[in-house]
C-alpha cells in the first residue's frame, strides 16, 4: 500500500492581513480590468486561459488552479485547458488566441522580451486597441496577483478529491 502525503510550503506573510488597502487595490485594479474586458467584448473561456497560461510561467500554484476550474466553468475544454501549457505546439487554438497567449508570455516574461514588435503586430492584426488595452489590463492584474501569492506563499492551491 502506497501512502501519499501531500506537502504545503509554509505561508511567509498573511498579506492580505498585513496590507489590507493594498489588497483591496490590486482588487479593485482586477476588477477594472475585468470591466474592461467585458466592455471590449474578449470571451471569458480566452480571459481564464490567459490567466492560466501567465500563472503557469509565474509558477503560481493557487492561480494555476482556480483558473483552469473558471476555463472549464467558461466553457473551456480539458483538452485545451491542458494544453494552454504547450500551447505553440498544440493545434487546438485559433490564430487570435495565439496571438493572445503570445501577448501573454511576452508580457509576463517582459524583463526577457520586452514585447517584441513581431508580438504586438501579430495581436494588433486580431485585436483592436479596446481589446489590446483589455488584455494588457487582465494581463498587469494577474500577474500581480501571482507576484504576491508566490512571494509570500499566500494562497495555496485546494486539494480536490
Amino acid at each position: 500500500m502506497t501512502t501519499t502525503t501531500t506537502i504545503t510550503p509554509a505561508r511567509r506573510l498573511d498579506f492580505e492581513g498585513v496590507a489590507p488597502a493594498f489588497t483591496r487595490a490590486v482588487s479593485a485594479l482586477d476588477d477594472a480590468a475585468s470591466a474592461e474586458a467585458d466592455r471590449a467584448g474578449i470571451e471569458k473561456g480566452l480571459r481564464d486561459l490567459l490567466k492560466l497560461r501567465a500563472s503557469q510561467l509565474n509558477g503560481c500554484a493557487y492561480c494555476v488552479d482556480l483558473h483552469s476550474h473558471d476555463a472549464r466553468e467558461a466553457g473551456e475544454s480539458d483538452q485545451r485547458i491542458f494544453a494552454v501549457a504547450v500551447w505553440p505546439e498544440a493545434n487546438f487554438f485559433t490564430a487570435r488566441e495565439r496571438a493572445a497567449l503570445a501577448l501573454t508570455d511576452s508580457v509576463t516574461r517582459l524583463s526577457e522580451t520586452h514585447v517584441p514588435e513581431g508580438v504586438w503586430n501579430e495581436a494588433s492584426a486580431h485585436f483592436s486597441d479596446d481589446e489590446l488595452a483589455a488584455l494588457l489590463a487582465l494581463l498587469v492584474s494577474i500577474n500581480a496577483w501571482n507576484e504576491i501569492s508566490v512571494a509570500t506563499r499566500g494562497w495555496r492551491a485546494k486539494t480536490r478529491g
